[in-house]
């Protein structure tokens, strides 16, 4: 009997460690033969731990499972959900990026083969780096950290530059709040990332890559580690990559904790054992990066993409998506929520249907009143807006952005001025102090809001000028987005402020 217990952090953090040994003993005291497989996670949160038992060739699974629901497991007592492929929210779903995440046993190199991996870079390797780019550049990859830019435009600056050294940096310092991808990734089918990277380097010429990694991610950091020796002992990574004549290996370094090492310029200089804090631009990191070197600096999201890409062509990926959304967005859904967790779809699907259909809406069953998309620096949408379709020029035009796709729900008893102030003193608190009108600012900022909350009207108009100057003014996103979440608050929801007043009166 195969049973699947996951490793993923959130399902240990709800007791899926404490299943698998449950399960275990329980499987050795009754002298039954039991192989338990700690796999990553579905993505739905709310039924884990998710534990699935192979029933004639089906995975069926049952949740959320406690260890002292194990003695009925075991007996076929226990209520089971059906197929995990047919419960409604994972059927829904597009999964390319997230394929075999929560499918497959996340450091078995032969468990991933089976399920399409490396047949990717297999092809790559016939391909001249020229070829490479190209492939990647048709599939209309973009970044999926937050900028959204074009990853085979970045890929060819760093193929076209002359240098005696190149790198791959992955930034993996997912900090945003409300988002969860990354780490499900690394946790879940970390080969997918090391295969992406591996092409990556073919492609550009680079023979170095790091993952950049969050201390605050301790079990990823774990998988990867182990995954990256495995991947070298099998020769996956080496100075002759699958028997190609052709090398590339890479590390994980781990981050030091700040938000602002998200930022790709901060990061490289965190990686180089410096201070985090933002590089101005020019000269690019695609020219002048890691050590002064050309560097492609990409998501994990957009790296863990990349062998899809090559094992279904480019024409199949750019298939999925609207507009110059090609592909997939694996979307994190999270906040006041009835079902969050991680949904992957082609780009297109309106917000509302996301929100109320997908989401089933908010988790106290009052109405929901926002949702921020982006993490911390997104803006905040209406329920007007929910027909907006997923996608990064329709988000554009709606005075929002995607970033990372964290998708964070709230119902009518938030406060969007206290919204609004915590936006300011998150960018004051997590500033890296390089230029000034994030610095002094964000502060400025936290002050301003008090006196709109203090009933001062004629702070609004200060305010909207602060935050105009932020925009436009800052060296990175930190203090360039923050407006994001502060303008649209008070554009969207002015009771919020003018209720301040009142209540001062």
């Amino acid at each position: 009997m195969k049973i699947w217990v996951p490793l993923d952090s959130a399902a240990k953090a709800l007791g899926a460690d404490e299943v698998a040994g449950a399960i275990a003993s329980e499987a050795a005291a009754r002298g039954l033969d039991v192989q338990v497989i700690r796999n990553g996670s579905r993505g739905m949160i709310w039924l884990e731990p998710l534990v699935e038992v192979e029933q004639d060739g089906v995975r069926v699974g049952y949740g959320p499972v406690s260890a002292e629901d194990v003695p009925a497991l075991l007996d076929g007592k226990l209520a089971s959900l059906g197929p995990v492929d047919a419960i409604p929210f994972y059927a829904k779903q597009t999964r390319l990026t997230f394929a075999r995440v929560g499918v497959i046993d996340p450091l078995d190199l032969a468990d991933y083969e089976a399920h399409g991996g490396l047949a990717g870079l297999r092809r790559a390797i016939a391909m001249s780096g020229a070829e490479i780019v190209k492939e990647v550049t048709e599939s209309g990859l973009r970044g999926r950290g937050g900028a959204g830019f074009p990853t085979g435009i970045k890929w060819n600056t760093v193929l076209g530059a002359e240098a005696d050294q190149k790198y791959i940096v992955c930034n993996a310092d997912e900090g945003d709040s409300g988002t969860f991808a990354d780490r499900m990734v690394m946790e879940g089918d970390p080969f997918s990332l090391i295969e992406g990277m591996a092409i990556a380097g073919l492609g550009v010429g680079a023979t170095r890559g790091y993952v950049y990694l969050r201390s605050e991610y301790p079990d990823a950091i774990v998988v990867m580690e182990e995954a990256v020796r495995r991947a070298r002992a099998a020769g996956v990574l080496g100075t002759d990559v699958l028997g190609s004549g052709k090398g590339f290996d890479m590390e994980i370094r781990v981050g030091a904790g700040a938000y602002v090492c998200g930022e790709e310029t901060s990061l490289l200089n965190s990686l180089e054992g410096k201070r985090g804090i933002v590089r101005a631009k020019p000269p690019l990191p695609a020219l002048e990066g890691f050590l002064g070197k050309p560097t492609v600096v990409n998501n994990v999201l957009s790296l863990a993409t990349v062998p899809v890409i090559f094992e279904k062509g480019a024409a199949h990926y750019a298939g999925f998506g609207l507009g110059r959304s090609k592909g997939t967005m694996p979307i994190q859904i999270a906040g006041n929520v009835k079902f969050g967790g991680l949904f992957e779809t082609a780009f297109g699907m309106p917000l509302g249907e996301l929100v109320n259909e997908v989401a089933g809406g908010t988790a106290s069953g009052r109405p929901v009143k926002a949702v921020q998309v982006g993490g911390p620096l997104g803006a905040y949408l209406h329920p007007d807006q929910f027909d907006t379709p997923f996608g990064y020029e329709e988000f554009d035009k709606a005075g929002g952005l995607i970033g990372h796709a964290g998708v964070v729900i709230f119902d009518d008893s938030a406060d969007m001025l206290k919204m609004a102030r915590f936006a300011m003193e998150f960018c004051a608190v997590e500033s890296c102090g390089k230029c000034t009108p994030c610095r002094i600012g964000a502060v400025r900022g936290v002050e301003t809001i008090d006196r709109i909350a203090e009933g001062d009207a004629s702070a609004i108009g200060l305010l909207t000028d602060l935050c105009e100057t932020m925009k436009e003014g800052s060296l990175c996103a930190l203090g360039g987005f923050t407006p994001f979440p502060v303008m649209s608050a008070l554009r969207h929801f002015p009771d919020d402020f003018a209720r301040q007043k009142e209540a001062a009166e």
